[in-house]
């Protein structure tokens, strides 16, 4: 008896004291240290769009689906940008030998996201991520509200529909906070 109490003890130890965990009563961002693409040390708790949802899409240069989703993306982004300011993060988790590569494929393609260096996979770990393509989708308070794994044609539309269902829920939130 005394044994199990200890193993229950020790295992709610490690769970409170994680900082990979994503907490489940606010869904919010773990704090997880990740290098932009030029090295530069940021840490994701500090991830925002002013106040307006954003995406995080995780991503690996070896990753086809990834490629045309990317691609796909940014074909309409600044569309998107106009209509609901959101703001895309890009997270490669390309380890520290193939993270060299995603600089040249991201500036190659010219693409407009935020983009992200998790060698380590430390993030993608936090947010359980277990293969590329995943996106998340955060509200104006940076909380998770929606994710999706995987990418086939199409898919982009069901993510902005998404992203202006949460526009929405925000205004009719602020707007019932203001009464």
């Amino acid at each position: 008896m005394k044994r199990r109490l200890f193993i229950l003890f020790f295992i709610s130890q490690i769970l409170i004291n994680s900082k990979f965990i994503l907490s489940q009563e606010s869904n919010s961002l773990p704090s997880v240290k990740i290098k932009n693409l030029i090295g530069d040390i940021v840490d994701t708790k500090s991830f925002n769009n002013n106040g307006l949802p954003f995406i995080i899409n995780f991503w690996a240069t070896w990753c086809k689906p990834c490629l045309l989703e990317m691609k796909n993306i940014s074909d309409v982004y600044e569309d998107w940008q106009k209509e609901t300011g959101v703001k895309i993060i890009s997270i490669s988790i390309d380890d520290s030998r193939n993270s060299r590569k995603v600089a040249p494929l991201v500036n190659g393609k010219n693409w407009k996201f935020e983009f992200y260096l998790d060698e380590n996979s430390d993030f993608k770990r936090a947010m359980n991520v277990n293969n590329p393509p995943h996106t998340f989708l955060c509200n104006g308070k940076g909380e998770i509200v929606w994710q999706h794994n995987g990418y086939a044609e199409g898919d982009e539309d069901v993510l902005i529909e998404k992203v202006r269902e949460i526009i929405q829920q925000d205004k009719h939130q602020n707007n019932n906070e203001q009464k």
